[in-house]
């Protein structure tokens, strides 16, 4: 990412959402029908509605997590509504006027606005256009200065009758130290007084940068700013500012072709931008102020937002990707007694979950309409049919990329499961995978298709049994069997269809039949199977018609890592609760990556978690299992971990493994404590300077820094003092910067910053990975414990990356990245020791045959006679780079500047 050019832009508002539309607003509990106007903001902040006296309600764009039109939008359950808007008469075509916005703090808790328009197919409209805002990356991963903004325009929005912003609303929005809120205001020349008004035009843009100048002074910024401005003067040149960007702003990896430092013409445009004062401007020179707004701006984001997008190669096979997957997905709450709702289904998809769970169960007569509980618990059920028809409209509204529904079916009845398929075949229509693709049988050996063959797609992963001859009907016992082919018992009233001689089940799938269909279970065996499998080793065989369903990700019972290689089905796939997957990796880690190099795993909660707690993901991404299945209902660190990683990428809910995790002919381990060939280790280092706005009271608080990673990456948990005093609004902390010294593998690896109160009460935190962080000076946007975005509180931070070099290595490095003032530094202390008497100097690299002409240890092919050394690194440039230095190649002793060569990293060439 370029500082002079920010990757993306702020979203574009249609010109007829700022103008507003006619609706007419109704809630179910009030029975209250009342006309507004409908408006988005220009900027794209709020979604609002004025009513008729003048009555302003907001919605925070972040906050909306859904919008729905036609038959998918609410309906008016009240009669009274129902009169209002004629829906007992025919042909009043009221589904094409409806509008539903659906916002909420989490998944579960949720409020839904109802909107009636007086025109058709006006809520559509709106739906789309509303619902693509929400879903700009930049609206939850906005820099600094958007939220700043969004607080002005809502200032400026919220007017009392007279038109005037009331000064109790600045009270309101910066609650935790009133006198300054005062101070600030009359630093302005605004009125301080509670009941006071300031007319909107007496406080413009300029104005309210220095009213947040003056409530949140920045002393942090001053110091850094003192540091790179001219000596005595009170600004700072293009020509220091160009030199703080590419000193303190650019990763020192990147390479100074491909990635030019910046020139100070072209950071003039940075003091354009940015400077308040207009002769500043003139003269090319930033104050301290525009410093501040300079660091506040997208020019330095936290994140490289290229990775928010859509930037990874889709056309892998589906098991080289880690998926975005869900557990017991219809329950809101414990796994007990919590309640199911078919919204979660909508809510999970649309936070970019590509993989729901359904457990079926057998409905009850007179209906025999089939259910979907969590089984021998109180939870409370609802109907199959409810579900798939929420998962058909939201399958594809975040990410066009396939949705795999994994089915715990417990339906023992042929009839019920025969309705089940007609749902999935009758509402997903043709988006249901039914046959598998040409280019891709299911044959041993032969690949998955790729997110992008299944593109628009639903997979089906239930059991699969094998028929031939007829298909036969579905039919109860008893019913005629005309020209069926012959039955096989399941030990209970339904049978199994399995054509005119049986099919030929696999050897593991027999063992797994004769285990489940042994006749029915006892109290002791269910109890078995609820303390940690849950009820997944209860279902029951799949019969014909859902059995047709299934292609690319049929469930198998696991046997051993090598019974599954020398199956080579990679159309098959495990599941393991987290102990069975956990004493995997612990004692066959590689034997685990191999594995899901051909194949797929699921990885779910064991049975006892009945809080719907979730265990922590990061060890099974280590060894490469795609569907690391999470309740999504519960916003623990597991959750949180989760939702930041699949920010990325596009929130397509799949993102492509590491080479090491995919190429057959690469081995990975993640618990080597070592060194990954082809992997240039980092290390990262964050300073944490100062807070803004952290609490709405006057609190002491302090911070702490955490890595997720690799077994053998750093596992410290660092944490600030706390703030020296009770301030909220601008605390600084003065301490040493918090490193991670040696990050293996920076891909699978994230850093979590976390605000608490002195109590221990969570404010807000960041979960990044990091390869996607950005170096220098950068405010840290903080967010809830749901994710979503906080307007107010951030952290300004230092962060600093670069590739990790043994303290073995360290003077080589120091040679490598400026040969000339090592060599001097060296030449004066051999000099020095000469002086003293000290004999003969010290080697200045270590000796040549571990250094010059080899490749990681290994021999290095030379070019024109030339010897260097050889790295090996992942980063974008990919491929072998040969770093020379002085010894080998003397040329580069003469060099007359600064040489940009980089110990394997992005400087290497």
């Amino acid at each position: 990412m370029s500082l002079l050019n920010p990757v993306l832009l702020p979203p574009k508002v249609k010109a007829y959402l700022s103008q507003g539309e006619r609706f007419i607003k109704w809630d179910d509990e009030t029975t209250v029908a009342s006309p507004v106007i409908l408006r988005v903001d220009p900027k794209g902040y709020y979604l609002y509605w004025t009513y008729q006296s003048k009555e302003m309600e907001f919605l925070d764009i972040t906050s909306i997590r859904d919008t729905r039109f036609g038959k998918f939008a609410k309906i008016p359950k009240s009669q009274k509504l129902r009169d209002v808007f004629n829906m007992d008469f025919p042909d009043n075509n009221f589904l094409l006027k409806t509008l539903t916005v659906v916002s909420g703090p989490d998944m579960v808790d949720l409020t839904f606005h109802n909107f009636v328009s007086y025109k058709e197919n006006v809520g559509k409209d709106w739906a789309e256009d509303v619902l693509a805002l929400v879903k700009h990356p930049l609206m939850t991963n906005a820099p600094r200065s958007t939220f700043l903004d969004k607080i002005l325009v809502k200032l400026k929005m919220q007017l009392n009758p007279e038109g005037k912003i009331p000064v109790k609303n600045f009270f309101q929005l910066f609650p935790a130290d009133r006198k300054r809120v005062e101070s600030a205001l009359s630093a302005c020349h605004l009125p301080k007084g509670k009941n006071d008004a300031i007319n909107p035009e007496d406080f413009p843009e300029s104005v309210y940068k220095s009213f947040l100048m003056s409530l949140c002074p920045r002393p942090e910024i001053d110091e850094i700013f003192t540091s790179y401005h001219a000596k005595a003067k009170p600004y700072m040149t293009k020509e220091h500012l160009t030199k703080f960007i590419n000193q303190k702003q650019r990763d020192p990896r990147l390479n100074s072709l491909l990635f030019p430092p910046a020139q100070p013409d072209q950071v003039q445009g940075l003091i354009d931008k940015y400077e308040p004062s207009g002769i500043n401007v003139q003269r090319g020179q930033l104050s301290p102020e525009g410093m501040v707004w300079f660091l506040c701006g997208p020019e330095n984001s936290v994140l490289a937002q290229d990775k928010l997008l859509l930037h990874q190669d889709m056309t892998q096979p589906l098991n080289h990707y880690f998926i975005n997957s869900s557990h017991n997905t219809y329950l809101t709450g414990s796994q007990f007694s919590g309640l199911s709702s078919a919204e979660m289904y909508r809510q999970v998809l649309l936070s970019g979950c590509r993989c729901v769970e359904l457990d079926c169960w057998k409905g009850k007569p007179p209906d025999e309409e089939p259910i979907i509980t969590h089984g021998f618990t109180m939870t409370t059920d609802i109907f199959f049919k409810e579900a798939i028809e929420a998962i058909a409209e939201s399958a594809f509204k975040t990410s066009p990329y396939p949705v795999i529904l994994s089915f715990e079916n417990h339906v023992d009845s042929p009839r019920q499961q025969a309705k089940m398929a007609e749902y999935c075949r009758t509402m997903f229509g043709d988006t249901l995978l039914t046959e598998p693709l040409e280019k891709f049988p299911l044959k041993p050996g032969t690949p998955l298709p790729s997110p992008e063959d299944l593109r628009g797609k639903i997979l089906i992963k239930n059991k699969k049994n094998q028929f031939s001859g007829p298909i036969c009907p579905s039919k109860e016992p008893g019913e005629a069997e005309g020209s069926c082919p012959p039955k096989v018992s399941l030990g209970s009233k339904d049978t199994v269809w399995t054509g005119e001689e049986g099919a030929e089940l696999e050897d593991e799938e027999v063992g797994e039949e004769e285990e489940e269909e042994s006749g029915s279970l006892d109290e002791e065996e269910i109890k078995k199977m609820q303390s940690d499998e849950g009820t997944a080793g209860l279902e029951v065989t799949a019969y014909e018609e859902m059995s047709s369903l299934v292609n690319y990700i049929q469930p198998t019972k696991f046997i051993s890592f090598e019974f599954a290689s020398q199956k080579n089905r990679s159309y098959v796939i495990s599941s393991f609760t987290e102990l069975k997957a956990y004493d995997l990796l612990s004692k066959a880690a590689v034997q685990f990556v191999d594995y899901n190099k051909r194949q797929m795993s699921r990885i779910y909660p064991k049975g006892t978690r009945v809080d719907s707690s979730n265990y922590m993901p990061q060890m099974f991404w280590n060894v490469g299992c795609q569907m690391v299945a999470l309740n999504f209902q519960t916003m623990d660190l597991p959750m949180q971990q989760n939702m930041a990683l699949f920010e990325f990428n596009g929130q397509s809910g799949y993102l492509l493994k590491h080479e090491f995790m995919r190429l057959p002919d690469k081995q990975f381990n993640p618990f080597s404590v070592d060194r990954l060939d082809v992997v240039v280790a980092t290390t990262l280092s964050i300073t944490v300077i100062s807070g803004q706005f952290l609490s709405e009271r006057s609190m002491r608080t302090y911070v702490e820094v955490e890595l997720f990673g690799l077994p053998g990456d750093p596992k410290r948990r660092y944490r600030t003092k706390l703030s020296p005093s009770p301030n909220s609004i601008n605390p600084v902390w003065k301490e040493e910067p918090f490193v991670f010294e040696k990050i293996m593998m920076p891909e699978l690896a994230s850093l979590r910053v976390t605000v608490m109160e002195e109590n221990s009460k969570f404010l807000g935190h960041r979960i990044i990975p990091v390869h996607a962080l950005n170096s220098g000076y950068q405010h840290l946007c903080l967010h809830s414990e749901s994710n979503m975005p906080l307007t107010m509180p951030a952290l300004f931070v230092f962060l600093e990356m670069k590739d990790y070099v043994p303290d073995t290595w360290a003077d080589l490095t120091v040679a490598l990245v400026n040969p000339i003032k090592f060599f001097s530094a060296h030449d004066k202390s051999m000099k020095l020791k000469e002086a003293m008497g000290g004999g003969l100097p010290e080697k200045p690299f270590p000796p040549r045959s571990s250094v010059a002409g080899q490749v990681n240890g290994a021999a290095a092919p030379t070019s024109n006679g030339a010897a260097g050394t050889y790295f090996r690194s992942s980063h974008p440039l990919g491929g072998l780079h040969r770093c020379l230095h002085p010894q080998v190649h003397p040329s580069l002793a003469a060099a007359p500047k600064k040489t940009d060569f980089h110990l394997g990293g992005k400087g290497c060439v």
